[in-house]
């Protein structure tokens, strides 16, 4: 796989039909996400958009590019916030510098990305106060802290009845919302 340069990256990008991400010299193509997935991004979106509202905080889904042009890597979290001023990276402002809450809906083919790499490279953006892994197999809700010491505090939140508190914005995921319409398939034990 050939290693391309920020800025050819970013040329790219910018020219393509469909999202690439950018991770230490190669391009990842974005992959398609199913329904569950779509519909947890949507609710996520929507919940804190509501809670948000009047408040100098932004919440993008999806289409907004985070910049972490020193770690090698520019990526489309699946929810982010930024509150006050956006900082973004160049004169097409379409990157962003300073996120506080970075969520990321898992699937089979991400899982080990989200968790590995990109939370690795995550943990570099000063700016960033909270990380949220959200299963769409089961109501499940990881959620990582920053403490002041630059440690990584994680706590998760299971059921439809359990919620989660994001401190740095002062909002409350409850799994219920997060999970509307959500259908999860049937387990079977072994």
């Amino acid at each position: 796989m050939p290693l391309f340069s920020i800025e050819e990256y970013l040329e790219i990008e910018r020219g393509a039909e469909f999202k690439s991400e950018y991770v230490d010299g190669r391009i990842v193509p974005k992959v398609g996400a199913s329904e569950p997935h779509n519909l947890i991004v949507t609710n996520s979106v929507a919940e804190l958009g509501t809670q948000l509202k009047g408040r100098d905080c932004r919440v993008y889904s999806n289409d907004m590019r985070v910049d972490l042009c020193e770690q090698k890597l520019f990526a489309y979290p699946d929810v982010v916030v930024v509150c006050g001023k956006p900082s973004l990276s160049d004169e097409r402002r379409d990157n962003l510098r300073n996120p506080m809450v970075i969520i990321e809906v898992l699937s089979e083919s991400t899982e080990g990305y989200d968790r590995g790499i990109k939370f690795i490279k995550y943990r570099r953006i000063e700016s960033l106060k909270e990380y949220l892994l959200i299963a769409q197999d089961a109501p499940l809700i990881e959620h990582f802290v920053r403490q002041e010491n630059d440690d990584w505090l994680m706590s998760e939140a299971s059921g439809l009845s359990a919620s989660i508190h994001l401190g740095s914005i002062e909002c409350v995921l409850r799994l219920i919302e997060v999970y509307d319409k959500v259908q999860f398939a049937e387990r079977t034990e072994h």
